[in-house]
């Protein structure tokens, strides 16, 4: 902890320059939207890339013959590291391969509209030029270079916005959960499990931390947070959170971790009165769809953090059609990429995201932007709609050329939303409208007919008629 008396020194004299209220960096006020302007984008964006990355990734979630059950980002607590063991990984952290413009590339590419980083996970161990603490990528790793400033930078140079995941949880704190080994995260389940200094770290360490990433990198769009599950951590400081939050960063979307609400791995909040934007859903999709809004995060194999004994890797087929799956139900999709520790993304997760891509461009009409389907699930596949056009995304092709659509569906023109566009001829049959479509599915993952519908006065009228 050296320099740490000097270092909170600077944090007061920083906190005094950058008291304005609703002011970024440079001084420039910030006009204060309304939720519904605020939240617009996001609800607009669908599809966002998750970036677990720090001294873990140099584990891979092994030690000796253990392997971590469970995501490799829990390193530290699954294969019994004390502190003094973990902190060599920070020091030996040193990923020259990281290329913050080439990540934005591959996650912009992919379609995706929106990055989110793990600025600090529940090791404590930060990924930006921290102030408060000398346990950061400039004092505790050999690599001396803000990975949070240049990803920050990389996302407004293509246009994608960038939010930060923070723990409020840390192993490696003596006010925080530090002094728990060898289970540090007992509180996880077991709510008797408190510690009496959390107020202090929480007072001293984590709010002044994240001041630090909201007056130091500009506009941070989305702030993830993960942990609150812990007994020490309270509603009241949940709130106090969220609105110490967004009086620095008026605009910025938080999520609904900041408070104590979640129902589990749910993640969507309990009756009550909690503080947050959006629900968050892990490694699940709600059945239906859910009258707010939620952002499903989920990984491509079974590990947040890089495991490459982890081979259970989902196809690029699965992923698009949970991609649908959501859009369908009026969520977000937030996907994970768990970078190696020479700041790699693993060959799986590239050959994924650019399938991926190569499909959300093509369908690019049927998902950004799109609300959830007025429509019940049909067996095929899913519906989304937008600007009073229903798009048909069919998982499973009939081999018949017959598709049999939701008996509400009014239909005025269809079509084959890539290939041939040609009108595609619709009919009433004894089980409903049946659209007859090509044999051959247009695209080998999801196909998508485009369903421009009547207005309700030219279906009055049509009903006259006949």
């Amino acid at each position: 902890m050296k320099r740490i008396a000097l270092k909170k020194l600077l944090v007061i004299l920083v906190a005094v320059f950058t008291a304005q209220l609703g002011y970024p960096q440079g001084g420039e006020k910030v006009e204060k939207l309304s939720d519904d302007e605020r939240m617009e984008w996001w609800r607009d964006a669908k599809f966002g890339m998750f970036i677990h990355w720090g001294a873990y990734s140099i584990i891979g979630g092994e030690r000796g013959e253990q392997i971590a059950g469970g995501g490799a980002e829990w390193a530290m607590d699954k294969l019994d590291y004390t502190i003094e063991e973990y902190e060599k990984f920070p020091a030996m952290f040193n990923p020259q391969l990281f290329d913050a413009d080439k990540w934005v590339s591959m996650a912009k590419d992919a379609g995706m509209k929106y990055i989110v980083l793990t600025s600090k996970h529940h090791d404590g161990f930060a990924l930006w030029d921290s102030k408060v603490s000398d346990y950061d990528i400039m004092d505790a790793s050999p690599f001396k270079r803000d990975i949070v400033k240049e990803l920050a930078e990389a996302c407004r140079k293509q246009d994608i916005k960038f939010g930060l995941y923070h723990s409020i949880v840390d192993w490696h704190h003596p006010q925080a959960q530090g002094n728990l080994f060898p289970n540090y995260n007992a509180g996880q389940k077991d709510q008797s499990v408190v510690n009496p200094e959390f107020p202090k770290y929480y007072e001293n360490y984590l709010k002044p931390q994240v001041k630090e990433l909201l007056t130091n990198y500009g506009d941070v769009d989305i702030v993830w947070f993960d942990g609150d599950w812990i007994a020490d951590y309270t509603t009241e400081m949940g709130k106090d959170m969220y609105s110490f939050i967004r009086e620095i960063q008026p605009n910025t979307i938080i999520n609904n971790r900041v408070d104590k609400g979640r129902n589990g791995m749910e993640g969507m909040d309990r009756e009550g009165n909690f503080a947050g934007d959006f629900g968050t859903p892990e490694q699940e999709i709600p059945a239906t769809g859910i009258d707010s809004d939620w952002e499903a995060c989920m990984t491509m194999n079974g590990s947040w953090g890089y495991k490459p004994s982890d081979e259970n890797w989902k196809s690029s087929e699965d992923l698009i059609e949970k991609l649908v799956d959501i859009v369908s139900k009026g969520g977000n999709f937030l996907l994970n990429i768990g970078p190696d520790g020479y700041g790699r993304f693993p060959a799986e997760s590239i050959k994924r995201l650019k399938e991926i891509g190569e499909w959300t461009d093509a369908n690019a009409e049927a998902i950004y932007g799109a609300k959830a389907s007025p429509f019940e699930r049909p067996a095929w596949g899913r519906y989304t709609e937008k600007d009073g056009v229903v798009y048909a995304h069919v998982f499973d092709w009939p081999e018949d050329g017959k598709l049999l659509l939701d008996k509400d569906i009014k239909l005025k023109k269809a079509s084959l939303l890539t290939g041939d566009q040609s009108k595609i001829k619709g009919e009433l049959t004894s089980e409903g409208l049946v659209v007859n479509i090509p044999e051959e599915a247009p695209n080998a993952y999801v196909s998508v007919i485009k369903l421009e519908l009547l207005s309700k006065e030219d279906w009055a009228q049509k009903k006259n008629t006949n």
